[in-house]
């Protein structure tokens, strides 16, 4: 009964696990900045800072699923078979899809302990820490490049009690060719902006000093779901103290992008499943100040009759004369 319960519990949020993606490592505490554009420290003494800023939305082309399970049993002969087969049997029909590759982990293998009653007369019960068994855990990484896969390795896995979908990695091939595209696009731009800010002031920058800084920032679709609670409260006007019991909310999440509406230029635009996020960012600062150039004075030595060499100061020669 507890095995069915859980199998339809899994199979009644499959399409929920499905569409968000990233597991369950997302219910705790976030500290994310989902939101925050990039925008690199740079404050040189400058009169210009010219700056562009790139957003670019990268679809996966793998992903690596991690679903932890823990076993637990009197021996240490017992836990091992009864992981073991559970794992066995459902990697056995997750390796006969296409393209998937699978790794277990091996997480943590300790003792558990219970307490024992032990009560003497006239004294208070006394609670010792016996041994009650060991529970090891162990993770299953399944990497695959179909995103629709996932549904049915949640139904193979349900179906030998492992629950825990941990979350969900996104891979792409084409980072590195998806930052020279942007740097490039940014080179574009920030001479654009350059010479209007030359043609506005009529004058060029050509001569001028020049300090230039650029970074890149990624977001994975794991770091990008926020979550809320769906309710609306009503309110009591109570005169007299009372005891409010409250219902436990239910809490939803949602994948959060970074929007594109602070950026220069957008690679792929529209965002309809979770992506993998590049911002590129490329500053100039320019001083328009011309530093004077300093005449270097030279320098006189004298050399006297018993050949020592002594510096000769012409402007207290002249001064004399």
């Amino acid at each position: 009964m507890k095995k069915l319960f859980f199998t339809f519990l899994t199979l009644l949020f499959s399409s929920f696990i499905m569409a968000q993606a990233s597991g369950n490592i997302n219910y705790q505490n976030q500290q994310y900045t989902a939101n925050n554009t990039i925008n690199i420290n740079f404050t040189p003494n400058a009169d210009i800072l010219v700056s562009v800023k790139g957003l670019a939305n990268i679809k996966a082309d793998a992903y690596t699923a991690i679903f932890s399970t823990t076993q637990t049993g009197k021996t240490t002969k017992e836990v091992n078979e009864i992981i073991d087969q559970r794992i066995t049997n459902a990697l056995h029909e997750i390796k006969l899809k296409k393209g998937v590759e699978t790794f277990v982990d091996m997480i943590s293998f300790v003792p558990v302990y219970e307490y024992e009653t032990e009560k003497k007369v006239f004294n208070r019960k006394t609670y010792n820490e016996v041994p009650a068994g060991f529970e090891l855990k162990k993770n299953i990484h399944i990497k695959y490049t179909d995103p629709n896969q996932l549904n049915e390795f949640i139904a193979i896995l349900s179906a030998n009690e492992i629950y825990d979908l941990v979350r969900v990695d996104y891979f792409s091939n084409t980072l590195e060719t998806i930052k020279k595209e942007m740097m490039n696009k940014a080179k574009l731009l920030i001479q654009e902006k350059i010479k209007n800010y030359e043609m506005l002031l009529g004058e060029t920058f050509t001569n001028t000093e020049k300090k230039i800084t650029d970074d890149y920032l990624v977001n994975l679709p794991v770091e990008m779901y926020k979550s809320y609670e769906a309710y609306n409260s009503s309110s009591l006007n109570l005169k007299k103290a009372a005891n409010i019991n409250q219902v436990s909310k239910s809490v939803t999440l949602y994948y959060q992008p970074v929007f594109n509406k602070e950026f220069d230029f957008v690679l792929n635009p529209t965002v309809l499943e979770p992506v993998i996020q590049i911002q590129y960012e490329v500053k100039i600062a320019i001083n328009r100040e011309k530093k004077p150039v300093s005449k270097t004075e030279k320098e006189f030595i004298l050399v006297t009759s018993n050949g020592d060499l002594k510096p000769l100061n012409i402007n207290t020669a002249r001064q004399n004369h």
